[in-house]
């Protein structure tokens, strides 16, 4: 018999990335795109208007954020826990029925990355892949009142439960559609 954790480690097979979206500005219209690049210090580059910082002079001292190891715990609450923002593509069919619409889209709920084949939830707490890029699941991404506009009255609690993951990057890259996604080995702790 397994214990929890072994369970907890155990997934069927991995997941695939099915879309990927940019938001350029504060309540801008999310666009779908290709492929999106991951940076540690900032996240999505192109989302909310971010880039890539500047290169850092290791050499000579000068100002600059400090790297965190890659294998270095999360910090509870640290920066950076809404980096990336996933949802499970399975759930958009569900939020439309609660919604009592015909359809609802990652556009809609205003996310990065929507992933199939892969329960997100079970990568809370933990680190996964997706194609060159490592994340850090770091908390559930629930509703926003924002919801009420997008998908109607009651838009909210249509998506309850059903909001995706947040995550953070810790190791850098490129995202491209049909990426597969793959939990890395044990929780952080």
């Amino acid at each position: 018999m397994k214990t929890i954790q072994e369970l907890r480690d155990t997934f069927p097979r991995p997941g695939a990335v099915e879309w990927l979206g940019l938001r350029p500005a504060r309540r801008a219209p999310v666009q779908a795109v290709t492929v999106v690049e991951a940076h540690p210090l900032v996240g999505l580059i192109g989302d909310h208007g971010k880039l890539a910082p500047p290169r850092l002079t290791a050499l000579t001292g000068e100002a600059g954020e400090a790297g965190r190891p890659a294998n270095a715990p999360a910090i509870p609450g640290g920066p950076g826990r809404r980096q990336v923002t996933l949802i499970q593509a399975e759930h958009l069919p569900v939020i439309a029925a609660l919604a009592g619409l015909d359809e609802a889209s990652p556009e809609q709920l205003r996310r990065n990355i929507a992933v199939r084949g892969i329960p997100l939830l079970a990568l809370k707490d933990r680190r996964f892949q997706i194609g060159e890029v490592i994340l850090e699941g770091t908390g559930e991404c629930h509703p926003c009142s924002r919801m009420e506009e997008t998908l109607g009255e009651g838009g909210y609690n249509a998506v309850r439960g059903h909001g995706g993951l947040t995550a953070r990057v810790i190791r850098g890259g490129v995202i491209r559609l049909g990426d597969e996604v793959r939990p890395l080995s044990g929780a952080v702790t």
